[in-house]
């Protein structure tokens, strides 16, 4: 069994991704550990209240940055992972990635941000086995020639056990229901397209809204930041749910890029009806008729007048997006591949030496026999698990130990005390 540890992000777009990852790496049988750094922030954002000089301040964080690497390591050394899995902004420095290549560990980085924008890829992507990106070229031409030699296109995906249909209650949908309603921050290209928009029963989630007071009218929960599951909600009892994908240019409304977002998948995945500005890469990903896309303002106007008219149309492109997702785009196909790239690292992954004591507990007689057996399926582990496997999924757990699990947990210790 393939042993995984997942290094989540502080905080980000990237932390519920982190989280749909560890979900989709069981589903492909890993055992999955998680560090859980949100855990961490908020001593790490204690320190900018100290009041201290800038460079003082530069030095606490880093040093703070560090003690949490070491936190990774320690907990990598107890769980022995076959693969660690970070997500963009994960706090793993590069000292902590070379202690980690050092001990043989491989490492993945599956880097869910716009390139050009978020730029530290150029420091930390060499010392990564494996970087997984959301563009095709040139990043990836790019990432050649800054010598990371284990890059490959990765988009993002739905995770279905979360983003589905759901049968909406009427407070739900009179709270969350809207003709048309966007789900996002308030990037300075989506500020300008959506004061068109103002006429139309619209209704605005998310944060970074401050200061624009066309939209004040339109925002929702005085823009809070917005829960998974209320996302799910939002898209489900909106009529068109508007995705346009982020620019920081004011003038640009349209960008016209490449890389495709976690919410065109999640809508899809929700069964529900989205108007998508045009991607570069989105063809590939989906075919004409599932998605409903616009190439600038003027036909995004065109195209919801066109939507609130005709329901029917909405409710089978709709359908037809959610086939597609099902079928190719979920967080368990995104895993498997970045599963199978991991298979082609030399040697990986790395044989374990393990005596076999599960399979010789199997064998024993009576209550404890029966015990192990339920112990393994309450784990979700197969009945031929080795020992070291079944310690570390007990490890990954939290909670009261039973007294089997009490007694593994001594056998195990006594194993590494003498050796045997």
């Amino acid at each position: 069994m393939i042993r995984v540890l997942v290094v989540l992000p502080f905080y980000g777009g990237s932390l519920p991704v982190g989280r749909f990852c560890v979900e989709a790496l069981r589903d492909n049988g890993c055992l999955v550990d998680v560090f859980e750094a949100p855990a961490f922030y908020p001593a790490f954002q204690a320190l900018k209240g100290l009041k201290v000089r800038q460079d003082r301040l530069d030095f606490l964080e880093n040093s703070y940055l560090r003690v949490v690497g070491e936190a990774v390591l320690a907990q990598a050394d107890r769980f022995q992972p076959d693969l660690i899995l970070a997500l963009a902004q994960a706090p793993l420095g590069i000292p902590t990635l070379k202690r980690l290549k050092s001990a043989g560990i491989p490492t993945a980085m599956w880097f869910v941000e716009d390139y050009r924008l978020f730029t530290y890829w150029r420091v930390f992507a060499p010392h990564y086995d494996i970087f997984a990106v959301i563009q095709k070229e040139p990043f990836l031409e790019e990432l050649a020639k800054a010598g990371v030699r284990g890059a490959f296109y990765l988009p993002l995906a739905a995770q279905p056990s979360l983003h589905r249909p759901l049968e909406l209650t009427t407070t739900e949908k009179r709270s969350f229901g809207a003709d048309l309603s966007f789900m996002g921050a308030g990037y300075p290209n989506r500020r300008l397209a959506f004061r068109r928009l103002t006429a139309y029963n619209f209704k605005i989630w998310g944060t970074e809204w401050e200061g624009e007071a066309a939209l004040a009218g339109c925002l929702q929960m005085e823009g809070r930041r917005i829960s998974p599951e209320e996302t799910v909600r939002i898209f489900n009892a909106a009529k068109i749910n508007l995705n346009l994908h982020s620019g920081t240019r004011r003038e640009e409304a349209v960008t016209h890029g490449d890389f495709v977002n976690p919410r065109t998948f999640e809508i899809a995945a929700c069964g529900a009806f989205q108007l998508v500005d045009r991607r570069t890469l989105m063809p590939e990903l989906f075919a004409d008729g599932e998605l409903a896309v616009f190439d600038s303002l003027e036909e995004l106007t065109d195209k919801i007048e066109h939507a609130l008219a005709h329901p029917e149309e909405r409710a089978a492109m709709a359908g037809r997006a959610r086939e597609r997702v099902l079928r190719e785009h979920t967080y368990a196909h995104r895993m498997r591949v970045l599963l199978e790239f991991a298979a082609a690292l030399p040697g990986w992954p790395r044989p374990r030496t393990d005596s076999g004591l599960a399979a010789e507990l199997a064998n024993l007689p009576g209550d404890l026999r029966n015990g192990l057996a339920e112990l393994l399926q309450s784990l979700e582990l197969p009945p031929a698990t080795d020992f070291e496997t079944l310690i570390a999924a007990l490890r990954s757990r939290s909670g009261v130990l039973s007294p089997l699990e009490c007694a593994l947990l001594f056998l195990d210790e006594w194993r590494k005390q003498y050796r045997v």
